[in-house]
């Protein structure tokens, strides 16, 4: 039996994920400050594997080149993780290749990060694309953050200063909510201001 079923069998491992600017974020930090329990974030994960000097790091500029390199830290030659996804979002196949690349390796880290914490008996993990990675397996549920796509084209406009083509291009290259929800165990309700996913989660967790 390897690790990753070992450490399933005695613990509850919930993967959090939702559309981009569904609240993942909002709804990680209430969980974070109220609740005394692991977090792991594929987010944070993917930026630690593109680090320089990094398997992932050299992959990617030898495929992309040096023009996905940070001018701004040009001394320390970072990948400018903006810009590259500005380019994977016009060239699908470009976007493909990154993902075959990345999402074995931050799925490899996060289970060796879960086994880390065995005796603990939950863990969060915050996988954006959850489902579309096919992370399902290194989890024991998957809540799913729920908000319109209007809310979610507002957000992505005023955090990452796009355009209304951009927000809603980034929003429609994921899976839709409805075949999320689909496979998902909770629905967390960030439609509104009345945070409906509060009193969720003070029921289950």
């Amino acid at each position: 039996m390897d690790i990753l079923q070992k450490s399933k069998n005695n613990q509850r491992r919930i993967g959090l994920t939702g559309g981009i600017a569904s609240g993942k974020t909002t709804i990680t930090n209430y969980i974070r400050k109220h609740k005394n329990i692991p977090i792991l974030d594929a987010d944070n994960l993917s930026r630690e594997l593109i680090k320089p000097n990094t398997y992932g790091y050299k992959k990617i500029l030898d495929y992309f080149g040096n023009k996905i390199i940070d001018n701004k830290n040009n001394s320390e030659r970072v990948i400018n993780r903006k810009l590259l996804r500005k380019i994977i979002f016009k060239h699908l196949e470009s976007k493909e290749w990154l993902d075959k690349l990345l999402h074995p390796l931050i799925k490899e880290k996060m289970i060796e990060e879960c086994s880390q914490y065995k005796n603990n008996q939950t863990i969060l993990l915050v996988i954006p694309l959850l489902f579309e990675a096919k992370f399902e397996d290194i989890c024991t549920e998957i809540w799913l953050v729920k908000c319109p796509k209007e809310l979610q084209k507002k957000r992505l406009i005023t955090r990452d200063k796009i355009s209304e083509k951009e927000a809603y291009e980034s929003i429609n290259l994921q899976l839709s909510f409805e075949k999320k929800r689909k496979f998902s165990d909770i629905i967390l309700d960030n439609s509104d201001d009345k945070n409906e996913w509060i009193k969720t989660i003070r029921e289950i967790l």
